[in-house]
C-alpha cells in the first residue's frame, strides 16, 4: 500500500526530521535517476508532495508521470512546449519563456523541501495577499524556531535545519543557471542527512 506526501499544518502526526530527511533523499535519488540515469533525460514537470508516494516503511517514490517530457541532450539543455504542472510548484522561469529543463524539478522539489522544512501552504494567503513559501519573511529572520514546523517540539539539530534552509532557497532561485543539478542536491542532502546522524554520537 502507498500513501502520498501530504503536507497539512492543522494535522497533529509529523515525521521527525531524520525520516523527513530520508523521504527528500529518496525522492531526490528518483530525480536523479529521470534527468541523468534515463536516455535520453526526463523531466517530471509535476513535483509535488501528492505525486511522491511512500510505502508502508515510508519509503518515498515518483508517481504521475503525465506530463513528463524527455529530451534529447543534442538539442541542448532545454526544451520549448507549453507550460504545465501545478500553482505554486512551477519553475517561474519556465512559466516565462515556455522553456523547460531539469531545473524545472529542480525548483518544484526546492518548494517541497521548504514545505517540509516549515509546514506550510506553498502559497502563504493572509488577508488579501498571496506569498510564496519562498518569499516568507520567516525563512530570512534568522530564528530557526520561527522557520521549523512548530510540532517537532525542538527535535531537530539546528544546523541539519539551516543547511537544509540554504539548500531548499537554493533551489528555488528564479533563475534556473543558479540552481544545483541533481548530483549536486543528492550531495548536500547527503551532507545535511550525516550532519543530523553524527550530531546523536556521542
Amino acid at each position: 500500500m502507498s500513501l502520498y506526501l501530504y503536507i497539512d499544518e492543522s494535522n497533529a502526526n509529523v515525521l521527525n526530521w531524520k525520516a523527513g530527511l530520508q523521504i527528500a533523499l529518496d525522492a531526490a535519488q528518483g530525480l536523479e535517476y529521470l534527468h541523468s540515469g534515463c536516455k535520453p533525460p526526463i523531466v517530471h514537470r509535476d513535483i509535488k508532495p501528492t505525486n511522491i508516494l511512500l510505502t508502508e516503511n515510508f519509503q518515498a517514490k515518483l508517481a504521475d508521470f503525465g506530463l513528463s517530457k524527455s529530451f534529447s541532450t543534442d538539442s541542448g539543455t532545454h526544451v520549448s512546449t507549453v507550460v504545465a504542472g501545478t500553482l505554486g510548484y512551477l519553475d517561474p522561469e519556465y512559466l516565462r519563456t515556455n522553456r523547460l529543463s531539469e531545473k524545472s524539478d529542480i525548483y518544484s522539489f526546492g518548494v517541497i523541501l521548504l514545505q517540509k522544512i516549515t509546514s506550510r501552504l506553498a502559497i502563504l494567503i493572509r488577508a488579501h495577499d498571496r506569498t510564496h513559501i519562498s518569499h516568507d519573511f520567516r525563512l530570512a529572520n534568522g530564528d530557526i524556531r520561527s522557520i521549523i514546523d512548530p510540532r517537532l517540539h525542538e527535535d531537530f539539530e539546528t544546523n541539519s535545519v539551516w543547511k537544509a534552509v540554504e539548500i531548499a532557497m537554493a533551489f528555488v532561485s528564479t533563475k534556473s543557471a543558479k540552481r544545483p543539478d541533481m548530483s549536486q542536491v543528492l550531495t548536500e542532502l547527503k551532507e545535511c542527512f550525516d550532519s543530523k546522524i553524527s550530531s546523536k554520537k556521542p
